[in-house]
Order: C-alpha cells, then sequence, then structure tokens
C-alpha cells in the first residue's frame, strides 16, 4: 500500500472516531422505593412516569418489599404517579429523569408526605397525631359498614326465603361487630319476630321466648334512636307476648314520634285492645285514628263493631249507643264493596239501622 492511501484510510478511521453514532440515544436509569403511611412497603403498587415533554409513558411495579426499577427511560421533566388497586395515593411534578443513575432514585413515604403536608398547613405533631387518629378512624368505619351491610343483607335475603333462624344468627354476629347501631337491634328484633311467628303455628308456648328477645332487641334500638317504626314493631311483639298494656304505650309513642302516621298507629292500638276485650279503650283508639285520618274507612268499621259489643237489649230490640249506626254507614260511604261492606250492613241490620249510602241506589229522575 503506498503512502498516499495511507493517509486516506488513517483520515476515514480518525473521522469515523469522531462521528457520534447517529442511532443511539443515551437513556436513564430509575429505581425507588415506596412506604404508605405507617412507614410499611408497599407491595404491587405502580409508579407511573409520565414525560412532561412528550407524553410517553412508563409504568413500574413494586416488588414485596416495595421497590421499583427501570432501565431505558427517556431524560426529561416526568410527572410520577404512584397508584394502587387503580386509585391515585400520591403525585409528583416535575420530576427529572437524568444520565446519573443515583440523581434518578425516587423514595416514596407517604408517611412523610403526610406530615410536610400538615406541616405546610401549619399544624402542629399534636394535630397532626389528631389527623392521623381520624384517618385511621374513617378507615376502620368504612370496614365495619361494610361488614355489616353484608350482615343485614344476609339477614333480609334469609327472611324472605323463610329462614328467620338464618336471619337472627347473622344479626346476632352483626351486633358483635358493633352494638351501638339502632338498624342493627332493630333487624334483630324483626328476624325474631319472624322466627316467633313461624313457630307460633305449631307452638304458641315456644314462641313467647322468641317475642321477648324481639322485644329486647327493639327496645335495644329505641334506647340508641327512637323512631316511630320501632316503637310500632316493638308494640306487635309486646301484644303478641301477652304484654298489652306496654303494646299500647308503645304504639302512642309511635303516633307522637311521626304524627303523620298517627291513623295507623292507633289503628293498631285499637286491634290490640279489641282482641283482648277492652272495649272503652278500643273505642278511643279507633276514634283517635279517625281524628288523624278522616278517611281511614277500616277504623270506622271497628269503631262499629266495639260499639255495638256495648248494645243492650230493650225488650226484644237490640239498641247500641248513639253514634253505631253513624261508624258502619261512614264505612259504607268509603268502601261500598270493601272487605267489610257485607257484614257492616248485616250490623245495622242487627240494630234495626238503614244503610245510609248512595251506593247501589238508583237516583231518582227528575220530572
Amino acid at each position: 500500500m503506498n503512502r498516499n492511501w495511507q493517509i486516506v484510510l488513517l483520515g476515514v478511521v480518525i473521522a469515523a472516531l469522531c462521528t457520534p453514532a447517529a442511532l443511539a440515544q443515551a437513556t436513564g436509569t430509575v429505581k425507588g422505593t415506596v412506604k404508605d403511611v405507617e412507614g410499611k412497603p408497599v407491595a404491587g403498587a405502580i409508579v407511573q412516569y409520565v414525560s412532561s415533554e412528550t407524553g410517553r409513558k412508563y409504568e413500574l411495579k413494586t416488588n414485596n418489599k416495595g421497590e421499583f426499577f427501570s432501565l431505558g427511560v427517556a431524560p426529561g421533566k416526568y410527572i410520577v404517579t404512584l397508584l394502587k388497586d387503580g386509585k391515585e395515593l400520591f403525585h409528583y411534578n416535575g420530576v427529572p429523569v437524568t444520565l446519573d443513575e443515583e440523581q434518578n432514585r425516587l423514595d416514596i413515604n407517604l408517611q412523610k408526605e403526610q406530615q410536610r403536608a400538615a406541616q405546610g398547613q401549619g399544624l402542629t405533631p399534636e394535630q397532626l397525631k389528631q389527623q392521623k387518629e381520624q384517618q385511621e378512624k374513617a378507615q376502620k368505619e368504612q370496614l365495619t359498614v361494610k361488614s355489616l351491610n353484608e350482615k343485614l343483607s344476609n339477614a333480609r335475603a334469609a327472611m324472605q326465603a323463610g329462614n328467620p333462624e338464618q336471619a337472627v344468627q347473622a344479626m346476632t354476629e352483626a351486633t358483635q361487630i358493633d352494638p351501638n347501631r339502632d338498624l342493627i337491634w332493630f333487624t334483630l328484633g324483626d328476624a325474631y319476630s319472624a322466627q316467633a311467628k313461624k313457630t307460633e303455628a305449631t307452638d304458641r308456648t315456644a314462641a313467647k321466648p322468641l317475642y321477648e328477645q324481639a322485644i329486647t332487641a327493639y327496645q335495644k334500638a329505641i334506647a340508641i334512636k327512637p323512631m316511630a317504626d320501632y316503637d310500632n314493631n316493638l308494640a306487635q311483639a309486646q301484644a303478641k307476648a301477652g304484654q298489652t298494656d306496654a303494646a299500647i304505650q308503645a304504639y302512642s309513642q309511635a303516633a307522637q314520634l311521626d304524627p303523620t302516621r298517627a291513623a295507623m298507629f292507633y289503628f293498631n292500638e285499637g286491634a290490640v285492645l279489641t282482641n283482648t276485650g277492652k272495649v272503652d279503650e278500643a273505642i278511643d283508639a279507633f276514634k283517635k285514628s279517625i281524628a288523624a285520618d278522616p278517611n281511614r274507612a277500616d277504623a270506622y268499621y271497628w269503631l262499629g263493631v266495639n260499639m255495638i259489643g256495648k248494645a243492650t237489649l230493650q225488650g226484644d230490640k237490640m239498641v247500641a249507643p248513639p253514634g253505631t249506626a253513624d261508624a258502619f254507614n261512614k264505612y259504607l260511604e268509603l268502601q261500598p264493596t270493601g272487605q267489610f261492606a257485607e257484614p257492616a250492613k248485616q250490623m245495622l241490620a242487627s240494630i234495626g239501622a238503614n244503610v245510609e249510602t248512595s251506593f247501589g241506589k238508583k237516583k231518582s229522575k227528575t220530572k
């Protein structure tokens, strides 16, 4: 090889050595750890890097030690987001990625970030502690509510399926999770009542202790939060258990708590009194029901039934107290084809009273 070609080749080699590799691109390495608010490693989290300039995204998953690592991340500014189960836990803006691996280290400590945020808000260490306790309390409450809702759902499904025993078991477990929830005790009362009603069909004696269990559960619900429905169901259980006076008191309490439904509560009170033969008290209860709702037809009928129970015989004629016929006629006016229409007419006939209602009568033609 002559000297001229050697010079040319040497120039090519030098030129090649001085030319950068056009297709090669320098990239960075990112790594770090993730810890939760208690300082414990977070496994299975996603550390997401999104380039502020290009939008390119890298997703790195933490291992059991809470560590993440990746090669080949293009240098630039990034938005880094910490995700767990699809939910964002924290994020940083403007995180730089360079060619220096050590400068790219990012340790995410949610406990420290929480403290920094608190300090930025001007919170004292004691206030920070209270904030943490409140957050822990809120998390615990969420778990408790979730468990209780599962028990409630299971109990309601069991009662609908005709298995009140299973409902009792589910709600008893619920009271052990949290005994300070009125709805839990109320539902337990309903479950015991359903079990008692089922038992009553074959063994009335065995049903009474179950009604007493229901009473106890309803009373605990009322002690936590007085509500008309709680008193109403309590009264029903008390009546079934033979506690008539207590039932009347509970119905009256329900009417006071919810005057908009007083007619129903007083009607229920009247029904219990009717079944126990307390005619005068039943009459008063049905009159209260009518006063609360003048269009409650069945209250007029049972008012009439109780009033006719006070009728006396004068010779061969039955004489009922004043207002008896009016009660039956008012029922027929409101419910001319109702459930008690025929019995009402028979009652009127028994006391020699006319059916004074326009139902069934032809209107006279005007001449």
